[in-house]
């Protein structure tokens, strides 16, 4: 793992959880993102090396929706910022770690992602991205 790269925020309103966060964290929102392949417009903000992204459901039956209404609004997941996110994967499976989708994904602010299943982590949902190179 290269560092953590974000911590994930589930919101159930941008326009609410934005103002607040750049008064919170004494900076703007530097994008907002929507992402349709997992049904989230994302907002986010430099805190230091660290970023926080915000989610918000754009729809009443995505899994963002799904997780306010039986968790509440709160944390989400926590991203690890990866060289090479194949080759993750790979020493990860081989140490018995078991994954939400083990073939990554494009998810926003040009990273590739997929996701461990929390029961293999503590409950915590954690998320490896890698930066998409062009």
């Amino acid at each position: 793992m290269h560092k953590i790269d974000h911590i994930a925020l589930a919101v159930k309103s941008l326009s609410t959880a934005v103002p607040l966060f750049e008064k919170l964290l004494n900076t703007p929102c530097y994008k907002i993102e929507t992402v349709e392949g997992e049904n989230v417009n994302t907002a986010f903000f430099q805190n230091g090396e660290t970023k926080i992204e915000l989610l918000e459901s754009i729809s009443d039956d995505g899994v963002i929706a799904r997780f306010i209404d039986k968790k509440g609004e709160g944390m989400h997941h926590i991203a690890l910022l990866v060289e090479d996110i194949y080759a993750e994967i790979n020493r990860l499976k081989t140490a018995g770690f078991i994954f939400l989708n083990e073939e990554p994904k494009k998810g926003a602010d040009n990273k590739l992602i997929c996701f461990l299943h929390p029961k293999c982590t503590n409950g915590v949902l954690t998320e490896l991205c890698q930066e998409i190179k062009t």
